[in-house]
């Protein structure tokens, strides 16, 4: 008992000096501390602005064609996804093959726009007339620094057809405090057969 004693004496002297040095550190504390923690405000600005920009490289290419839609495809890869900080897990719906999964800004780049001869199958999934966007989480999980969600994305294009996609995103903020795409799985709903 005696042992027991003055270990928890120990422990609370040790634990009465940490909490006055805490104290003497509690002003500079407070002027060094960064928190990278994602909100669920950027989250949901996130999902919005990828909407918005696809929907603008569909307008781009209808108006000012394939030159101004990559272009403005470029600028989203560089402001949306992190390509920059290594590979990035992307699964888009149309891919297949060989070419399905697209952890270069190539691939992904070439998803968009299509036009690139290492991906002779794509077509630009960004260039089919997209008019309107929709998002519709399942769920949202936060974790610091990183977010991933899961839902449907609904796509309507310029002459009513929508179409519906499984979405998962995971989103990590860089050293600047933006958010970037590291995850971004994107497939057709599974309708089984009757």
């Amino acid at each position: 008992m005696k042992i027991q004693n003055t270990i928890l004496g120990l422990f609370f002297s040790a634990a009465l000096v940490q909490t006055s040095a805490w104290a003497e550190r509690s002003e500079a504390f407070g002027k060094t501390v960064k928190n990278n923690s994602i909100t669920e405000a950027e989250v949901q600005a996130a999902e919005e602005a990828w909407g918005k920009a696809l929907i603008q490289i569909s307008q781009d290419f209808d108006s000012k064609g394939i030159k101004k839609a990559t272009t403005t495809a470029n600028a989203v890869l560089d402001a949306a996804y992190g390509y920059n900080q290594g590979p990035v897990l992307f699964k888009p719906t149309l891919a297949f093959g060989d070419q399905t999964f697209r952890t270069t800004r190539e691939g992904a780049l070439a998803y968009f726009v299509g036009g690139n001869k290492n991906y002779p199958d794509d077509k630009g999934f960004a260039l089919k007339g997209w008019a309107k966007y929709e998002y519709k989480n399942a769920a949202v999980y936060l974790n610091g620094d990183m977010a991933l969600t899961t839902g449907n994305v609904i796509l309507t294009d310029k002459t009513g057809k929508v179409t519906t996609v499984d979405k998962t995103w995971g989103f990590k903020k860089d050293q600047d405090g933006k958010l970037r795409i590291i995850l971004h799985h994107s497939s057709l709903p599974f309708v089984p057969a009757k």
